[in-house]
Order: C-alpha cells, then structure tokens, then sequence
C-alpha cells in the first residue's frame, strides 16, 4: 500500500500525518518538536513512497517570511531521505483544522481537551488528504 507522509511545518512544532493512496484518507501523528532530524526519524520509520509539506502562502498566493522557511526545510527533507517531496497549498488548513476538533469535541469523537499540537497534526491531515485526492 503506497503510504505518504505530510508535514505542517512550523519554527516550534511540525504537524505530521501518515497517509495512503488505496483509501485516500490520512491520520494524525504525534507532532514533532526535533526539527528535520524528528521528521527523517519518522520517514525511516514509515518508509513512505513520497512526502508532502504544507507551503504556508499569503492569502494573494505570494510567499511571507515562513514560507522560505518552510521551502528550506522541504529541499533538506529531500536530499536527506531521497524521496519526492510534493508540496500541498496549506492556505485555510489551520482553520480547517480548528473546525475539525471544534466538531469532534462536539460530537463527542474526541472526549479530551484540545491539545497544543492537535491543530497541527489535524492540519497535515487536512494537506495530505488534498494531496492524495489530487492523485490521478
């Protein structure tokens, strides 16, 4: 089964998700807080067929200051694990993400307080998912 990997990247924490192709469905994973070294332990863990990072744009589609940051990281993910690493546009995932725990708290799927890094594990999730449906 073709699994993907995601990362929302941050300065502080990286949301992670694992994901596959066959259901086109993604799952949170712990957040990460060990920069690339964290996210390259994680890929030989789940020895993915590819990655895919967020790429935090402005509203306009142009680049802001995280964005660098977050190309940085991708190119370094990349050459340190060998494998592709595609990039999913991450505009309203945050939002997207706090929807998402606001209607599982509701609905009581997720019974516990929301956690600092729930957001952006449910983020990744949410980047991965578009990118995998994106597949041909």
């Amino acid at each position: 089964m073709p699994t993907y990997l995601a990362f929302d990247y941050g300065e502080k924490r990286i949301g992670t998700a694992v994901g596959d192709t066959i259901t086109g469905t993604a799952r949170p994973l712990p957040t990460l807080t060990g920069g690339l070294e964290a996210a390259l332990k994680l890929v030989a863990e789940w020895r993915p067929v590819g990655l895919v990072v967020g790429l935090p744009l402005m509203e306009d589609g142009s680049d802001q200051r995280i964005t660098t940051l977050t190309r940085r990281f991708a190119q370094a993910l990349e050459a340190r694990s060998q494998l592709a690493v595609h990039f999913s546009d991450e505009r309203y995932s945050s939002r997207a993400a706090d929807d998402y725990l606001r209607d599982a708290r509701s609905t009581g799927a997720m019974a516990r307080r929301v956690k600092k890094g729930d957001r952006d594990g449910v983020a990744a999730k949410i980047l991965l998912e578009q990118f995998l449906q994106s597949l041909p």
